[in-house]
């Protein structure tokens, strides 16, 4: 219980941090970028815990699965509301340029500020294993270099998984994003749940390349080559899918819609049909 008493001391010195920042850069949107740095940061470091309690509290703390589901569909909850629309997933910040909702300076001023939040919570999350507070951190300190890669399967399996989960996610999160916070926030937070639950054995379908970045890509097994093709490829191309089956196009490549035919809003009278067919 003094592992999960520390972890959730972690979780919430995270999520203050976070909340602080938005609340002092939310009065100048034209930095929006640092509240998705801010938003990446806090749900990195916090699943890097989670992974922490997957990988040792369960045998060593003595926690089960439950509560190691129960946390991540709490963090993700937690994230869903403290961050508001800062998603911290850089394939979001791509799917919001494609769809003419963001310039290119921004969106590429966003991915950077997630790639670097991403960074500095594994940074911290290791200075805070370091500490050895507990039994199961003193045991993933010294597991820190040899870390479990969450890539359990071939390259071609991975991709595909993370494309299928990648497609699932945005077009549930296309579908939802007009819904009120209250109907949005936890339906993500239960989708995102369960497919990394289901997933476990595959990829852990994190759909987002700034998490994976931070959670696997430092893990042996694979090269990083291996693991942008498994993570970012994947997701960037079942966003793309998405997409085109949301809207039937990509409005920053090409507007003629591919699979759904605009209706016109004017009908002809019907007495002007009769009339041209008598001529």
């Amino acid at each position: 219980m003094s592992g999960l008493n520390a972890s959730l001391g972690y979780f919430v010195a995270v999520v203050i941090f976070a909340a602080s920042v938005r609340t002092l850069v939310r009065k100048w949107p034209r930095f929006s970028f640092i509240l998705e740095f801010a938003s990446s940061f806090m749900l990195v470091a916090c699943w890097l815990e989670v992974q922490t309690i997957v990988e040792v509290g369960e045998w060593a703390g003595g926690l089960g699965p439950d509560v190691t589901v129960t946390m991540l569909f709490v963090l993700l909850l937690t994230h869903g509301v403290i961050c508001g629309g800062m998603s911290g997933n850089p394939t979001l910040a791509v799917q919001g340029f494609l769809q003419l909702e963001a310039t290119t300076l921004l969106t590429l001023l966003t991915v950077v500020a997630q790639f670097l939040g991403a960074h500095l919570a594994l940074l911290v999350a290791v200075y805070y294993w370091g500490l050895e507070l507990t039994d199961m951190h003193m045991i993933k300190n010294l597991m820190a270099r040899e870390c479990s890669t969450s890539l359990l399967v071939s390259l071609l399996q991975g991709f595909f998984t993370e494309c299928v989960c990648a497609l699932i996610f945005h077009l549930v999160h296309l579908n939802l994003r007009r819904r009120s916070a209250l109907i949005r926030v936890p339906l993500i937070a239960v989708l995102l749940t369960f497919l990394s639950h289901t997933a476990r054995g595959y990829t852990s379908a994190y759909m987002n390349p700034s998490l994976a970045y931070g959670l696997t890509f430092h893990c042996p097994g694979f090269t990083f080559t291996e693991y942008a093709v498994v993570y970012w490829l994947s997701s960037l191309t079942g966003m793309t899918l998405a997409l085109l089956l949301y809207m039937g196009h990509i409005p920053r490549i090409f507007a003629k819609n591919l699979f759904y035919f605009q209706k016109t809003r004017f009908r002809v009278p019907k007495g002007d049909k009769a009339e041209k067919k008598k001529q």
